[in-house]
């Protein structure tokens, strides 16, 4: 500190004239400018937290790691409650419940991903002995005009939104926890001593059982489709391909579970058929056979969607 110091003195002194007088003194220290950034030139240190080397590398993965912490953990605590539900607790605490827990974890979650991100460059910023403050692209070099290539406009249509992205999440939770907790989720519902109570249940879990390490493994294809949407923020060829592969394994795994003789308990379906006056044929032809075609059609939309968005040109 004490060269720090006989060097700006030092440098006043040069700037000053042989009879200096106070207004002197004041125009070199205005030339100067405040000391305490004066003072940080001399330091070791910088004086922000993240600065302009890698401040934009950090806001850009925050804004990549956030939605997906956040996204994980609402599928997480729709899972967690979706498998703890009562058919006799009423829906609208029981969303309400979802929507507040998952308010506050999703909360929680932010609030650690931006700490650790925070710390982690807040560190960088500190180990790098380079004095070439210039911003840094995402790949941690320094900017050149060949970086422009890799930027593109998105158009409207073609973009993959954060929200559709989370929507999707959401649905494979839900239709995880329906999956592997059918048996006291879906089936007949009836009102017993002014409450709903679930009385029936219309799948055979066995079936749905057996077939549960199939499922589990296109779920995880779903989700791992649905973070690399997020992160490429745009359809390509390549994803509309890969959404037809996914839809085509979710779509043949669907209809032979569906297909199977053994998927609905016989009580539900002996009760439908008495209850809406049905033979065995028209049951098959019309329940089953409305179920598969919807889970046809469905899917061919969204072959088809992203197929669309996908050849959509910039």
């Amino acid at each position: 500190r004490k060269d720090i110091a006989l060097e700006l003195r030092s440098t006043i002194d040069d700037m000053l004239p042989d009879n200096f007088s106070e207004e002197d003194e004041k125009g070199v220290l205005n030339q100067l400018g405040n000391p305490v950034i004066l003072a940080n030139g001399y330091a070791d240190r910088p004086m922000h937290l993240i600065g302009p080397r890698y401040f934009d590398v950090y806001v850009t993965l925050l804004k990549m790691i956030v939605p997906i912490a956040a996204a994980i953990s609402l599928l997480s605590i729709v899972t967690k409650y979706l498998i703890s539900y009562k058919p006799n607790e009423a829906i609208l605490s029981f969303v309400l419940e979802i929507i507040g827990s998952g308010f506050v974890t999703m909360l929680e979650v932010g609030m650690a991903v931006f700490f650790w991100l925070t710390l982690i460059f807040a560190v960088a910023e500190r180990i790098n002995k380079d004095s070439d403050q210039q911003p840094l692209t995402f790949n941690l070099k320094k900017w050149t005009a060949d970086d422009l290539k890799h930027i593109v406009p998105i158009p409207k249509k073609k973009e993959i939104s954060k929200l559709s992205v989370f929507a999707n999440l959401m649905w494979i939770a839900i239709f995880t926890t329906l999956y592997f907790y059918a048996n006291q989720i879906v089936g007949i519902y009836m009102t017993i001593a002014d409450r709903l109570t679930f009385v029936m249940p219309a799948i055979n879990q066995e079936v749905l059982q057996f077939y549960g390490p199939f499922v589990i493994f296109v779920i995880v294809l779903a989700v791992i489709f649905e973070i690399y949407k997020l992160l490429k923020h745009q359809w390509t060829k390549r994803m509309a391909v890969m959404n037809l592969l996914l839809q085509t394994v979710s779509t043949v795994l669907s209809i032979v579970i569906i297909m199977n003789t053994d998927f609905l308990n016989p009580e539900f379906i002996t009760l439908i058929i008495e209850s809406f006056n049905l033979s065995n044929g028209q049951f098959n032809t019309w329940i089953i056979g409305g179920v598969v075609l919807t889970v046809i059609i469905s899917a061919v939309v969204g072959v088809y969607d992203g197929y669309k968005k996908a050849s959509i040109r910039l």
